[in-house]
């Protein structure tokens, strides 16, 4: 699968499980928040395909994704981009 049809894919995703996505302009890459009770993720508008998907597989995977169907696909992108993040983290 492409950058553009896992985006989708995970666009998709948070639409189903009640999570709105909003692409804003800003010094931020993004992440999951929760804001008056809305569950969210910001997106940095400016950043390219690759990188929105990564930080919406990240906010995706903050909520739970545990019981949910995915594509395979799809939940090897999730995976591997956690593990990327803990490895930053980790350094």
């Amino acid at each position: 699968m492409t950058n553009e049809e896992i985006l989708k894919e995970l666009e998709q995703l948070a639409t189903k499980s009640a999570i709105a996505i909003r692409y804003e302009k800003g010094d931020f890459e993004g992440g999951f928040c929760v804001l008056k009770s809305e569950r969210l993720v910001v997106i940095n508008k400016k950043l390219p395909s690759p990188k929105r998907a990564s930080v919406l597989a990240q906010g995706l995977a903050e909520v739970g994704i545990e019981e949910m169907y995915l594509k395979p696909a799809v939940r090897e992108f999730i995976e591997d981009e956690l593990s990327k993040a803990a490895r930053t983290e980790s350094s």
